[in-house]
């Protein structure tokens, strides 16, 4: 990175982070890998599945967040009637009171915002999952043929309840390599649950500040599009990826273990986030720490291990850990 103007964003980065990190601690304790997974997909424009039981503040993150980036917020809550047009919006017929025409006028859902937070996806039928996934894929919302272009940046967080899945529609394979990232979201330490229960108890309440604003968000994501990375380092990411695919060339544990490994957009999104991470961190190129560093929320959902796996206890993060080592 030699440009002047990219070694000064790079700077300024660094200090949006330091700030970000020190505002979000008033609302949100701990958790400070999950904040960075998600600031990491937010600056390679990619949408994150979060999967953690209820009641670990999954809500709080994404709205405190939302406060912090100068950024419209919308929650949507999946429900089993939830309709794909609650999502993207709906046309009404409106009366002129002056002529008494009659006209059609497209109102807009919740998807248009800057951040989504689409709650509980997987308690929704497909139908209405691939109104949120289409308009994830494409940036673009199609209404009664017309098309509406949604707001940049554009940055959608799914949640998924792991214990409850009575009644639930799991979201097919194709539908959550969408997903940058599938970041798993665990119980707080003991020292940060007992800070979270002075915090939550006591009647004051933290103002969080706007610590970057939209413009300076959208020059940061294409920053990060110009970071180098050594040719060395891309084989890496590619070799990872085409290792958990079973076959004559693959591992005696893999063909044993998995069914089907990750595609193409594993290694687009290892290299995107190695670089997002490497400018976070203040240093000007990534490398191969910083894939490795991000195989398991890359692969977990991109890596379906079979009974065989299941049977030997291996969890799809042991088997890509495994590989990594």
């Amino acid at each position: 990175m030699e440009n002047k103007t990219d070694l000064q964003l790079l700077e300024k980065l660094d200090d949006v982070k330091s700030r970000f990190f020190s505002e979000i601690a008033k609302s949100i304790i701990g958790q400070k890998d999950v904040l960075n997974h998600i600031l990491i997909a937010l600056l390679c424009k990619g949408h994150t599945l979060i999967v953690g039981v209820p009641g670990l503040a999954k809500t709080l993150m994404i709205k405190s967040m939302a406060d912090l980036l100068d950024l419209s917020f919308s929650r949507i809550q999946f429900t089993p009637d939830l309709m794909p047009s609650d999502i993207t919006g709906t046309e009404v017929i409106e009366e002129d009171q002056t002529t008494g025409k009659r006209s059609f006028r497209f109102f807009k859902g919740p998807v248009f915002g800057n951040i989504i937070l689409a709650d509980e996806i997987n308690r929704t039928p497909p139908k209405t999952q691939a109104a949120l996934l289409e308009a994830m894929e494409e940036h673009k919302v199609t209404a009664a043929g017309n098309t509406y272009d949604l707001e940049e940046p554009f940055f959608v967080l799914a949640t998924q309840n792991p214990i409850e899945q009575e009644g639930t529609y799991p979201l097919p394979e194709a539908q959550l390599d969408r997903f940058m990232f599938n970041i798993l979201i665990d119980y707080p330490t003991h020292e940060d649950e007992v800070s979270i229960v002075k915090v939550t108890t006591a009647q004051k309440e933290s103002k969080l500040n706007q610590v970057i604003s939209r413009e300076e968000i959208l020059k940061f994501q294409d920053l990060v599009r110009r970071v180098p990375v050594a040719d060395n380092v891309i084989e890496y990411a590619v070799n990872l990826v085409s290792a958990t695919r079973p076959g004559e060339n693959a591992q005696d544990f893999i063909n044993e273990w998995v069914d089907w490994g990750a595609g193409p957009r594993a290694s687009q999104f290892l290299i995107l986030g190695a670089k997002a991470k490497s400018i976070l961190d203040g240093r000007p190129t990534a490398d191969i720490d910083d894939v490795k560093s991000l195989a398991l929320p890359v692969l977990r959902h991109r890596v379906l291990p079979n009974f065989n796996a299941e049977a030997e206890g291996m969890s799809v993060d042991d088997i890509i850990s495994k590989l990594i080592n």
